[in-house]
Order: structure tokens, then C-alpha cells, then sequence
């Protein structure tokens, strides 16, 4: 016998269908009437047997209401999402009922996946969070609105609701928020403020990257003003993305001939700014074994309330500890 505990109910939602409704799609007028499950949820749930009318099981989505009849949603308790939790620190900035801001260290991957089956973000929210997620279409998980390479630092935030989740999801895909990276980038950009746009895709000669390419890819634009530099070798950025391509300012920049600064991917030679520093400081950089990219400022409205949240951190330490070789440290800030 488990010893594991049941699963807590999930609330079944009991609607019934006014006048006005008629004709309605079911999936629309049900998400509506609910408001706490997105319409695709809702759906899912229709195909899969748990809602009926009148007491007749439903499936079809698409059925248009009939006023009067009563329309009942019974989703399944949440599953135990998939991924095991593991005790994995991270520093917490905010947390509430619907989310959670943290900062990422770099090297720790955000979600499972092939190769990368434990050891990540999704594993470690699971853990911290337990019992408290009431979980993300019908699975006790956390919901990954956005994410950041491996290897790239700084400020996510992460749904623990359904509607945190939908709300998050929107606000991202309209850019209706405050995001902007820190970015150690070879070279100085001419000018010292402006910005990158270029279609970004698969780059046809490795399909392991990504590229700027034409008549194929999705448009992306990348913001940036120099922040400050060493000589003409190395330049910190501040780079703010009107669009959220993979890999967008790493191939935008790496596309100027400005990659960053250990990046495996986009920096595939000596960099010839390099020969301009002093012998320490050429080793340092190009010693430094990931690209240099700091998520370091995350502001958007609470999902629930509406209430303004902004966060900021300050690069981590293999980072700072760069900057401050370079005489950059003070001002790496945005």
C-alpha cells in the first residue's frame, strides 16, 4: 500500500447557461464563465470526458450552449508532475500564492529535457514549493512563463496557478513589461546606442545554432546602449528585447562581429580585440568559460492584484569578479 497522500479535489464548476449564451462555443463560454482555467485547458478537459449537460457526458468542443441547460466541469485532481523535486538552492526575491521571482544562477537548466533529465529549475521549484502548487494544466508543477539559457544569470519569474500562468503568458508575448540584460560583449559597438534587428532562424550551416537569416526566420529587435568599455577591446551592454527570439542577443550581437564574451556558441575564433588588453586581462576573458549575459532587471504587473513589481540583481560573482578587473563593476547597473 502507498503511502503516499491522495491528491486534494479539484473544484468542479457548476454553470448555468443564461440566455445570452446561446450559440456560444462551449470552450469559450465555459473559460469565460469560470475565469480561473485558459479556454485550451477547458478544452482539454471537454475531450477528455469531464464535463457534461444535464447530466450527459460531453466531449466536442465546438457545441454551441443551449440556455438553460446546466453545464458542470469536473477536472481530475492534479498528478504529480513528472519531474522529482531535488534540493536545489536558489535565492528567492518575492514570492506569493501565484508566483515566484528568483534569481537563476547560471549553469543550473531551467526545464527537464533530454540530457538534462534532473538537476534543474522545474525540479527545484517542485521541491520549495510542495504542497503549496495548486499546478499547471492538471499537473502539480510550476509554470515556466519565460526562460534563460543555462548559462545565462539573472531575474524569472514563475507561475504556481493557472491564471497566474495565462496572465503572465500574455503580458510576455506583448512585451508589456520591464526586462533588460546585462551584456560583456567584444569590441565596442558603433554607435554606443542603438539597435539590432535582424530575422532570427536556424542557421542552415549547424542546426545547433542560431543565426540571422532572410525570408525565413521570425523578426526579432534588440535595443542596446554601451553602459561603458575598456578601450576599444570590451564593452558592457544594456540590452533590452522588443521581441524573444532563442539566443536573440547573442546572435544579434555576435551578427556586428561584437559576440559575447565566452559565449560557446557565437564566438568561434580569437576575437581580434582581445590583443588590445594587457596580458591578464586578454586571459581572463577568454578564459571566462560561459557567454557573459545577466538577466538584471524584471518589472511587470501582478498577475492577480495589477500592483507594479520590479526586480533587479547585481551580476554574479565569476561576472562581477570580471567587471572588476575591467574597471566596469560601478557601472553595471540598469
Amino acid at each position: 500500500m502507498s503511502n503516499e497522500p491522495a491528491p486534494d479535489p479539484a473544484p468542479i464548476h457548476t454553470i448555468l447557461a443564461p440566455a445570452g449564451a446561446a450559440g456560444q462555443r462551449l470552450d469559450r463560454f465555459l473559460a469565460d464563465a469560470i475565469g480561473t482555467l485558459s479556454r485550451s485547458r477547458v478544452k482539454g478537459l471537454i475531450e477528455a470526458g469531464h464535463a457534461t449537460r444535464d447530466g450527459v457526458t460531453l466531449r466536442e468542443p465546438a457545441e454551441p450552449v443551449r440556455p438553460g441547460a446546466r453545464y458542470v466541469l469536473a477536472p481530475p485532481a492534479p498528478l504529480p508532475a513528472t519531474p522529482q523535486p531535488e534540493a536545489i538552492p536558489f535565492a528567492i526575491l518575492y514570492e506569493d500564492a501565484d508566483l515566484i521571482v528568483l534569481d537563476k544562477p547560471p549553469g543550473l537548466v531551467v526545464h527537464p529535457a533530454p540530457g538534462n533529465e534532473a538537476g534543474t529549475l522545474v525540479n527545484a521549484l517542485i521541491a520549495h514549493c510542495g504542497d503549496t502548487l495548486p499546478g499547471i494544466g492538471g499537473e502539480k508543477r510550476p509554470g515556466i512563463v519565460h526562460r534563460l539559457d543555462k548559462d545565462t544569470s539573472g531575474v524569472m519569474v514563475v507561475a504556481k496557478s493557472e491564471p497566474a500562468m495565462a496572465a503572465l503568458s500574455a503580458a510576455f508575448a506583448a512585451r508589456d513589461l520591464d526586462r533588460a540584460y546585462l551584456a560583456l560583449c567584444w569590441g565596442l559597438p558603433n554607435p554606443a546606442a542603438g539597435e539590432i534587428e535582424g530575422a532570427i532562424g536556424r542557421d542552415p550551416r549547424d542546426r545547433k545554432r542560431m543565426a540571422v537569416v532572410s525570408g525565413r526566420g521570425k523578426p526579432a529587435l534588440t535595443r542596446y546602449r554601451t553602459l561603458g568599455h575598456r578601450d576599444a577591446a570590451v564593452a558592457l551592454l544594456e540590452c533590452r528585447l522588443a521581441t524573444g527570439r532563442t539566443h536573440q542577443i547573442r546572435v544579434h550581437l555576435a551578427s556586428l562581429l561584437h559576440p559575447l564574451v565566452g559565449d560557446p556558441t557565437y564566438l568561434r575564433r580569437l576575437p581580434a580585440p582581445a590583443k588590445l588588453l594587457s596580458e591578464p586581462l586578454r586571459h581572463a576573458l577568454l578564459d571566462f568559460p560561459r557567454q557573459a549575459l545577466h538577466a538584471a532587471r524584471l518589472g511587470f504587473n501582478h498577475p492577480r492584484t495589477g500592483r507594479p513589481l520590479a526586480f533587479t540583481t547585481p551580476p554574479p560573482p565569476d561576472l562581477a569578479a570580471v567587471l572588476r578587473l575591467l574597471g566596469l563593476a560601478e557601472v553595471a547597473q540598469v
